[in-house]
């Protein structure tokens, strides 16, 4: 392992795991409907699995705050970052696992690294998005995958483990799922042990389940409005300003080296790098410089979620087949499997990565501004305070504002019963939201923010 792949490696585990850390203190699961799913869940003292397609994920992610709730503790400020900490803490705990597995196989390495930095950093601020733990479980599968050559029953047990999560994890395993159970079958063949073996293709199959989910799914929903209003925005992730510009050096890398292969032995892929990154980390600052509008946003995180579906199929797709295919003649593959090539191709998705969690802190600042301001108008009044008597939509207020959740925020966030709760002017019947709970005033008795 190279001096340039340990420190690809290492910087971009910091990274994940400094990030984790840091949000989940600042309780950034409370953003849009996570303020929702919390108090529905201490109000009912349950799940709130009210979407069973993806009812793992949330199992998974809200049992610590269940078993804190059963063991007595009633600090919303505690349970809003321990729910926080859990959303955070198993993506990056599941690339943590494709980044060990690859970390000693060059191109595989950058392909994990170029993952985190354009899968998960630009779409993460919507963290109880169930997509962030659903792609990141299909990226360890294939990290498994690749690297398990003999690894017997473990492997298998883990690829297995991963799969049941992703039965009800998120729509996207309709093409994800395939995917997966492609490359675990494939895998198999490899397997020295029987019982490894089995093991790899019962988590086939619990992928090919997992597609089946999401499909009858989709179906069922297709014509439901708020799923309608989704599949529209599919083609909206241009307004993901994070995503759009660290795609667009990605992009450019790809296509560069598909051309001109030997390009990847010079310092190109780096230099298009620090460019991109340094375009990457000043989008904090475009608001100052292009007006209000030219900026990072945390709602369109959200819209660029299904793009970044469709980019991890591709550098998943591209891993496989540089594996799959070691004798092959492409110029292409035959560079990737330089190690000086890939490691430095690994520092440049490192570069990228470094550069990503620089509008996600600035978006965190932001954020934690947003709930103490939002918390102080809480706590000062009484009564129910209507949104539209708010600077809501000012600046950076309405990067957060998220007008059904606003109860749900509201009694989070009370330090004692009778504190005012912020409610918008909208009976939620004429434009119904696609959880019926969402827009209600929980009630949380015995709960407080410390």
């Amino acid at each position: 392992m190279g001096m340039n792949s340990v420190v690809a490696y290492r910087g971009t585990l910091l990274v994940l795991w400094g990030l984790a850390a840091w949000n989940a203190f600042t309780c950034r699961g409370l953003f849009w409907d996570g303020a929702s799913f919390l108090a529905n869940m201490l109000e009912t003292q349950g799940f709130h699995d009210f979407y069973p397609p993806r009812a793992h994920i949330a199992w998974l992610t809200q049992a610590p705050v269940l078993l804190l709730v059963r063991a007595g503790v009633r600090d919303t400020h505690l349970l809003a970052m321990a729910f926080s900490a859990m959303l955070l803490a198993v993506p990056a705990g599941l690339y943590h696992l494709a980044l060990a597995r690859t970390r000693e196989r060059g191109a595989l390495l950058a392909g994990t690294i170029a993952a985190v930095a354009t899968v998960y950093l630009p779409t993460s601020f919507f963290i109880v998005g169930e997509y962030n733990i659903a792609y990141a479980a299909v990226t360890a599968v294939f990290a498994v995958a690749l690297t398990g050559e003999g690894k017997g029953w473990r492997d298998g047990a883990l690829l297995l483990a991963l799969g049941l999560l992703c039965i009800a994890s998120y729509e996207a395993m309709i093409y994800l799922g395939p995917l997966a159970a492609g490359v675990i079958a494939w895998s198999a063949r490899r397997d020295s042990e029987a019982g490894g073996r089995l093991l790899r293709l019962a988590a086939a199959l619990a992928f090919l389940g997992a597609a089946v989910v999401s499909g009858s799914t989709i179906v069922a929903y297709w014509g439901h409005e708020h799923f309608v209003e989704v599949r529209g925005a599919t083609w909206e992730f241009w307004q993901n300003l994070q995503f759009v510009v660290v795609l667009a050096g990605v992009a450019l890398i790809a296509l560069v080296s598909l051309a001109v292969p030997s390009w990847l032995a010079g310092r190109g892929p780096l230099a298009v790098a620090l460019l991109t990154g340094a375009v990457l980390a000043a989008t904090p600052w475009f608001r100052q410089l292009l007006g209000p509008e030219s900026m990072i946003f945390p709602p369109s995180h959200y819209l660029a979620r299904s793009a970044a579906g469709g980019l991890l199929v591709a550098l998943l797709s591209a891993m496989w087949l540089h594996v799959a295919w070691p004798d092959a003649r492409w110029r292409l593959l035959a560079m990737l499997r330089r190690p000086a090539v890939a490691q430095r191709l690994a520092a440049a998705m490192l570069v990228l990565v470094l550069a990503g969690a620089v509008p996600d802190l600035a978006l965190s600042r932001y954020w934690t501004g947003y709930l103490a301001w939002f918390r102080e108008i809480v706590t000062t009044r009484t009564g129910l305070v209507y949104a539209d008597t708010l600077p809501m939509r000012d600046w950076p207020n309405r990067l957060f504002a998220q007008d059904w959740t606003y109860p749900a925020l509201s009694v989070l966030l009370r330090g004692a019963p009778g504190q005012a709760i912020v409610v918008a002017r909208n009976d939620y019947r004429s434009n119904p939201p696609f959880d019926p709970s969402c827009g209600t005033v929980p009630v949380l008795a015995g709960f407080s923010w410390r």
